[in-house]
């Protein structure tokens, strides 16, 4: 872990439902509960291996109702949907913050693909014709 990627403000904002952290570099990110959920460092998500990711769909109201710190390490979020097993790293935090929309766009594309919605009200069915 690097000094660098340590947050020095985190704060929830529950409705607009974003969690925000703050850097001594004076940086300042907004990440959606949705974001957080749907790129959860868990296995439950990422799997164990290459190949055995879970893609996340239904998660747009999703939010976040509880953050524990976990030693001088991380984070553990606590999502309305019951979701409770991801550790965010202050590095995968960071990342998240950094790399946000390259990973945001790669997800819409994934559920794209799979004929999935962010919305969980909503079903997508593909007709072939």
């Amino acid at each position: 872990m690097s000094d660098s990627t340590r947050p020095e403000g985190i704060q929830l904002h529950t409705r607009s439902r974003e969690l925000e952290l703050s850097y001594k570099d004076g940086q300042n990110y907004r990440l959606s509960c949705e974001f957080l959920r749907v790129l959860s460092p868990s296995a439950e998500v990422k799997g164990h291996g290459p190949g055995q990711e879970v893609l996340q769909t239904g998660k747009l109201n999703v939010a976040i109702t509880a953050i524990r710190p976990v030693g001088n390490y991380a984070l553990q979020l606590v999502f309305d949907d019951g979701h409770d097993s991801g550790l965010y790293s202050w590095d995968y935090l960071h990342q998240l913050c950094t790399e946000h929309d390259q990973l945001w766009q790669a997800y819409l594309d994934k559920l794209s693909a799979a004929g999935a919605n962010r919305d969980p009200d909503v079903q997508v069915v593909q007709l072939k014709l």
